[in-house]
């Protein structure tokens, strides 16, 4: 009697353990999923986080504004300030960009992204080749003689975080052509980008 019980527990533990394993692989999938988007010239890894650590950061960079674009351009300072590395075997969390205090379009990205997120700032990720910034969809007349990419009648500006002291409303240093992909950077889903124009 006592050896089909433990047999039957022994069933019960190794279909628990299956169920587990199961889960975890689905889960590792869906993650490396959201993470990962083929692009053109390869595989993108989107490191967008809402931690605690970065929504405090930009609450904190941002603390004497009271527009949209001072706080993107704050948030942009800061960023922009970081110095510029490559690391072609790593990509790494806007929290480790921080703490590195040097990264790449990649890293810079994520980690201003990710802040602009933090604020409830509309902002997407725009991949050309071998180089990626962000777009953000800000109403300031102060922008009004800026030129910006439009998408579907709305009208976004760059923000280049690798250029030190750059703008919100950064020029665009590609042909339209070359953009191979505007990404949401928290569900990585593409835009539609037909008609895209770059205008005032």
């Amino acid at each position: 009697m006592k050896s089909k019980n433990s047999k039957n527990l022994s069933i019960i533990v190794i279909a628990i353990s299956f169920i587990g394993f199961i889960f975890i692989t689905y889960k590792a999938i869906t993650v490396v999923q959201k993470r990962q988007i083929s692009v053109s010239d390869g595989i993108y890894e989107n490191r967008v986080t809402t931690a605690k650590e970065i929504e405090e950061k930009a609450s904190t960079l941002t603390l004497g504004c009271d527009t949209r674009l001072c706080q993107a351009q704050s948030l942009l300072d800061d960023v922009s300030v970081i110095p510029y590395k490559t690391d072609r075997f790593q990509r790494n969390s806007p929290q480790k960009t921080i703490q590195l205090n040097f990264g790449d379009c990649d890293d810079k990205s994520n980690l201003l992204i990710s802040m602009l997120h933090s604020l409830g700032i509309e902002a997407y990720f725009v991949l050309v080749p071998e180089h990626i910034f962000v777009i953000v969809p800000i109403d300031d007349v102060s922008l009004s003689e800026t030129k910006g990419l439009w998408i579907a009648g709305k009208k976004y500006y760059i923000l280049e975080s690798t250029a030190k002291g750059s703008k919100v409303g950064f020029p665009l240093k590609y042909k339209l052509d070359e953009i191979d992909t505007i990404m949401d950077p928290f569900t990585n889903e593409k835009v539609d980008i037909k008609g895209i124009k770059y205008k005032l």
